[in-house]
């Protein structure tokens, strides 16, 4: 900063700059709030069917996230101006103050031509005139001056310079749209981004670091790890190449065998941390980021350290910092194609995965205590649970072609002979990988990268994060989250095994079941010309399934506490919403299932009793098979969802968002459909169910008849709890049509069953 710059500064311009900004918050704070409150408001409340629904609805939520956004940076914008021009401004009248105070010491201050200046003597005593006072000052009170005006303007420059710094960082966050970045002044920013580039340089010595600077790193990534410019100048300042060195090497005794000793026990919050900061950096749109999000995808299949002493490939680094925070979509999408690229050449095209990625004496990767990290399709698999969209692209994508080199060979049209065949990504994963054996901390088999694929394919079928359940503005089904839905439900039917041996994946499964309930309730009509369309209607693309294959699909999850409870209280947390959508007099005539008020609750509650009873034979059979399953793990595990479903069912869509979407389901969310609900999962959980199913023992015809009586029951209540809040006047007859609908339900059950008894080998109920 010049002397004279600042000195005789202007601000003029700069508090115009203030005003503007501070007037374009207010009214984007206004469009914000109408944006909320209208648009949205309004979206939510429309009848959204199509191409609408997929879309239109989608790009309405977007929208309004983006009216927020811009709201959030001119705030930023305006503070850190505003913080910078009071700086200034004080700066300036700091140095006025001591210029005046060096002249009362005779001493004035001189800017120079190039920027600099010059403390010297005002008046010279000599040329003073005749009898005027000259003040004295000492060689220190001159020292004294210039390094006070010198301190003023390295301050003052700083301010100057941090805050186009930030400036810039700020608006290259978002290369289209605003960003989310938020700071309440300049010192906040500039203090991020200069933390930054101190951890940046810690990080850059792995084999030097000492556990002192161990401790400041992860502290620096724990604290800053969420701040916008931080995680961007974090990563851009080390560099794709610099986190593989710095996480191998740290991982590695040979780099560093004295930090290792003194933090061993730290390296799992350090990999949780350094994993959410390159995640929230992932969602800068700079430049700078962007050939960092190419440079790290170039070195997934690259030999780290180095080619002449391999420990490890870039993709088992990068993958194992992936397991927490929100990455990028379109990182993940490129990550994800150059990973399957990776693991097709080192694997022969997926004859040995396990090969793929061992390498003898490798470095611990993973320092969660799960797994020892050689599998980077687990930390993948881990990020993808929490990006949705990235997860449906990657499971739809192609690992093979029928006309590439591999073995996998399968008979497609039932003639006995097997031939090549092409395989998405799903198929390969869930069919065919060997997942490369890893081991836990305790010296278990992990089931950890397996598991992570569950979450994984959770979320790209369901099209929300893994392990939260969908919203009232979740979109409805994409074409691609459908196929999925087929995909897995025929790959279950064609090997019952691929569920039933892996358990764990049952919780996973269990919710994308649970979100296609409508769509497995159309599968058990078998009606191809017929109504039913209408009676559970879908919004967005429905998953097309066979009425066998969701048969057998459901007879294996119904063999795990958790796949059970997940689809038996969601399929009576949507029988109720549904028959409370159906019985009410204001649906819209083109919304009406065209048949009287007894055929309507009859068919839902025959749907509703067949998906019931096919559950129940599933757990039959854990139960009283070879699997041992305690009804007790099943009754723990309904208790579990209490909340969960009634979260749900307060949505007034059911459960999954392909159900309602129209102003009268609305209309009965907010009235009857809460109260009837709430009675029928107070009933479900108010001991009915399974307290009796265990008193029933080993005897199976006794647990059918008790699993059909509960089902009745919950239905019964469901459709009197309907019938009564609409005031109908067949309210008396209802509770006659379940008892006949369910009964059929659960006897087509036993009869589907029946027919695959020798391919299911389950227990069938006489």
């Amino acid at each position: 900063m010049k002397l004279d710059a600042l000195r005789h500064a202007d601000f003029s311009r700069l508090d115009a700059a203030v005003t503007d900004w501070s007037e374009m918050v207010g009214k984007l704070k206004t469009l914000k709030d109408d944006a909320r409150s209208q648009l949205k408001g309004k979206a939510d409340k429309a009848d959204w069917t199509g191409l609408n629904a997929a879309v239109t609805r989608e790009f309405i939520a977007k929208t309004v996230e983006e009216f927020g956004d811009a709201h959030t940076q001119a705030t930023s914008i305006r503070n850190i101006l505003k913080d910078t021009r009071d700086e200034l401004v004080e700066y300036r009248r700091q140095l006025n103050d001591a210029i005046a105070r060096g002249l009362k010491k005779n001493l004035t201050v001189v800017g120079n031509s190039d920027g600099s200046f010059t403390v010297t003597m005002n008046i010279h005593p000599d040329r003073a005139a005749e009898g005027t006072d000259v003040p004295d000052h000492s060689p220190q009170d001159v020292t004294d001056l210039r390094d006070e005006i010198q301190g003023i303007l390295t301050k003052a420059a700083e301010s100057d310079s941090t805050a186009a710094r930030a400036l810039r960082a700020l608006v290259d966050q978002a290369d289209l749209g605003f960003s989310d970045a938020s700071y309440a002044n300049r010192d906040a920013a500039a203090e991020a981004m200069q933390a930054a580039d101190r951890a940046a340089e810690l990080a850059a010595d792995p084999g030097g670091m000492t556990p002192e600077e161990f401790d400041e790193l992860n502290s620096a990534l724990e604290k800053y790890g969420d701040d916008d410019l931080f995680a961007e100048r974090f990563a851009t300042a080390l560099g794709p190449q610099g986190v593989m060195d710095f996480w191998t090497g740290i991982n590695d005794p040979h780099t560093n065998m004295q930090l290792g000793q003194a933090r061993v026990d730290k390296y799992g919050s350090l990999q949780e941390h350094l994993g959410l900061t390159l995640a929230n950096a992932t969602q800068s749109d700079s430049a700078a980021m962007q050939r960092w999000e190419r440079d790290m995808v170039g070195l997934t299949g690259e030999l780290v350290p180095s080619r002449d002493n391999p420990r490890a490939v870039g993709a088992q680094v990068m993958s194992n910092l992936m397991r927490w925070g929100d990455f990028d979509d379109k990182f993940l999408k490129n990550y994800g194609n150059e990973l399957i690229r990776v693991e097709k050449e080192r694997s022969g095209n997926g004859r040995s995965a396990e090969l793929a990625w061992h390498f003898p004496m490798g470095p611990m990767l993973n320092r969660t205590g799960t797994d020892g990290g050689s599998d980077p399709m687990t930390g993948f698999m881990m990020a993808l649970g929490k990006s949705p969209e990235a997860a449906t692209d990657f499971f739809n994508g192609t690992f093979v072609t029928k006309d590439e080199d591999h073995d996998f060979l399968r008979d497609t049209d039932g003639d006995g002979n097997k031939g090549k065949i092409g395989l998405t990504n799903f198929q390969y994963l869930f069919e065919e990988r060997d997942w490369p054996k890893e081991y836990d901390d305790k010296g278990e088999e992990s089931i950890t990268g397996k598991n992570a694929f569950g979450w994984a394919l959770e979320a790209a079928a369901t099209g929300h994060p893994a392990g939260e359940q969908p919203t009232p503005d979740l979109p409805p089904h994409s074409p691609g989250q459908a196929r999925l839905m087929e995909a897995l439900v025929n790959s279950v039917s064609d090997d019952p095994e691929r569920l039933t041996k892996h358990g764990y994946l049952s919780d996973s499964f269990g919710q994308i079941a649970a979100e296609y309930l409508p769509d497995i309730n159309r599968a058990t009509a078998d009606d191809k010309h017929g109504n039913t369309n209408l009676l559970f209607p879908v919004a967005g693309t429905a998953a097309e399934m066979d009425h066998n294959d969701v048969t057998r699909f459901l007879v294996s999850l119904g063999q795990n506490p958790e796949g059970y409870a997940r689809v038996e209280m969601g399929q009576k947390a949507y029988m109720t919403n549904l028959m409370d959508y159906h019985l009410n007099p204001d649906l819209p005539e083109d919304k009406r299932y065209p048949q009287d008020p007894q055929t309507t609750i009859e068919e839902i509650a025959r749907r509703s009793g067949e998906i019931s009873g096919t559950l129940a034979i599933g757990r039959q059979e854990a139960v009283l098979g070879e699997a041992h399953q305690k009804d007790e793990d099943y009754q723990k595990s309904m208790g579990q969802l209490k909340n969960t479903i009634s979260g749900i069912v307060g949505t007034g869509i059911g459960v999954g968002t392909s159900f309602i979407a129209t102003p009268a389901g609305g209309a009965a969310a907010g009235g009857a459909a809460g109260t009837v609900s709430s009675v029928v999962l107070e009933q479900i959980f108010g001991g009915l169910e399974p307290n009796n199913l265990k008193a029933a023992g080993e005897n199976e015809g006794v647990r059918w008849e008790m699993a059909r009586q509960n089902s009745t029951e919950h239905g019964q209540v469901a459709a009197l709890e309907a019938a009564k809040a609409h005031d109908l006047p067949y309210a008396n007859k209802v509770a006659d049509w379940v008892l006949h609908g369910n009964g059929d339900g659960f006897a087509s059950a036993s009869v589907n069953v029946s027919r695959m008894a020798d391919d299911l080998d389950t227990n069938i109920p006489n």
